[in-house]
């Protein structure tokens, strides 16, 4: 299996963490512009093969029968980054070189957007690992590296397929649960902060599994200040990890 990643900065973070798994840069046209000319420096100073495609013309008939077509500046065919394992994901929870700290486990997530944009922004806060589900959840494909916009080579993640006994493994090596849901008594603000949580993400549409919810050893919630009393799960995600990080 492949990806044929299309943001820039998806394949420069490759380049630059993995460049072995980078196969090929294909450029849509004579000259990289942008983000894309960095990439393409940074393709030659690895090797990478570099392949120039000039669109042809089409013929106005063409066109107007078809509508105008957007072309990519370019892509780049790059490998999969390979997943860690528990063991090495949990290695540091709880240790006394890491006392506190955050995860996140994914309960379920189907939307490949929400997926990247939970990676990208783990990556921003430093998020020392994600664990995804296996069984109705979005793959790990190239949409979701192209969102998370480089966030997948700086996040370890493990793909699991089955959360609860994963829950177990994490009390084990030292972590508390700490599960999200829109009708939880207790605010995020009231979380104590001092201790190597997982956090718990649901499903887009009907939250976190009976299961995971048991095992969770506590659970939290933003509280609304306005009319709406929900997020998506993506922004959820950005404001509950902020919380948990912050200092």
């Amino acid at each position: 299996m492949v990806l044929e990643l299309r943001n820039p900065h998806s394949v420069l973070a490759a380049l630059s963490c993995r460049p072995q798994d980078v196969i090929e840069l294909r450029l849509h046209g004579t000259k990289p512009t942008g983000a894309w000319k960095e990439v393409t420096y940074a393709a030659m100073e690895q090797g990478i093969p570099i392949r120039r495609e000039v669109p042809r013309r089409k013929s106005r008939r063409s066109q107007h029968a078809k509508g105008t077509e957007r072309s990519g500046a370019a892509q780049a065919t790059v490998k999969p980054r390979n997943e860690s394992t528990l063991h090495t994901l949990f290695a540091d929870a709880g240790s006394g070189t890491s006392p506190a700290g955050l995860w996140i486990a994914l309960d379920c997530l189907q939307d490949p957007h929400n997926v990247g944009a939970i990676f990208r922004t783990a990556a921003f806060f430093d998020v020392q690992g994600i664990v995804v589900t296996h069984d109705r959840s979005a793959p790990l494909n190239a949409t979701v590296y192209d969102i998370a916009s480089g966030g997948m080579e700086h996040v370890a993640f493990s793909v699991q397929s089955n959360l609860a006994r994963t829950m177990v493994h994490a009390k084990h090596s030292g972590f508390w649960i700490l599960g999200t849901s829109e009708h939880a008594e207790q605010d995020v603000s009231d979380i104590d902060r001092d201790r190597p949580w997982l956090l718990v993400l649901g499903n887009e549409e009907k939250g976190l599994r009976r299961l995971t919810r048991e095992n969770c050893d506590v659970v939290c919630k933003l509280s609304s200040r306005g009319a709406v009393t929900s997020l998506n799960v993506s922004v959820a995600a950005g404001i509950l990890i902020a919380s948990l990080t912050g200092r």
